[in-house]
């Protein structure tokens, strides 16, 4: 049977986001009340996968490995409610993909693999591009910290309040 699912981008949503990249332990950073929604919306039954673009991998920034430390923090810090990150180590300077959001493949793949309920899932991001494919798919969405969104069915300063609004409206 189909479950709903909340994607959640990663920086900025779940930590502090950086202009120059989170991939180490020392800026890793977690947002208040991320550990306390992520686990009040695992107790409600949702999914929660996690779609992030990593493109400091394919600019030789920072290594494949020091990402999935950063992922293995993470899930420590929010009591391994996360099911499952997809990410995009792709940059348009060096190449192109479907899986960088505003593509959705990533999407498309967790949506396959956890036989997700399309109409019943929230996708919750800090910029637009992270709504765009949501929207085209069909996801309700919520947009957290900035207020540049034209698309965004709801805006909020953080997940914890996006939380209020995805267990109000179902």
């Amino acid at each position: 049977m189909s479950k709903p699912c909340i994607f959640l981008d990663r920086d900025g949503v779940i930590n502090k986001d950086y202009v120059d990249y989170v991939y180490s332990s020392e800026k890793l950073t977690i947002l208040p009340g991320v550990a306390g929604a992520i686990r009040l919306l695992k107790d409600t039954g949702y999914t929660i996968v996690v779609i992030t673009n990593q493109s400091g991998i394919a600019q030789e920034i920072y290594t494949r490995q020091q990402m999935h430390e950063c992922h293995e923090l993470i899930q420590k810090k929010c009591d391994h409610g996360i099911d499952h990150f997809y990410y995009s180590p792709w940059h348009p300077k060096v190449t192109e993909s479907l899986t960088r959001k505003p593509g959705s493949l990533m999407f498309e793949k967790a949506i396959a693999r956890f036989d997700v309920a399309v109409e019943r899932s929230w996708m919750v991001g800090d910029k637009e591009r992270d709504l765009v494919p949501a929207k085209k798919i069909g996801i309700r969405t919520i947009q957290v910290d900035h207020s540049d969104s034209t698309i965004a069915d709801h805006k909020t300063k953080d997940l914890a309040e996006a939380v209020g609004i995805i267990l109000s409206k179902g």
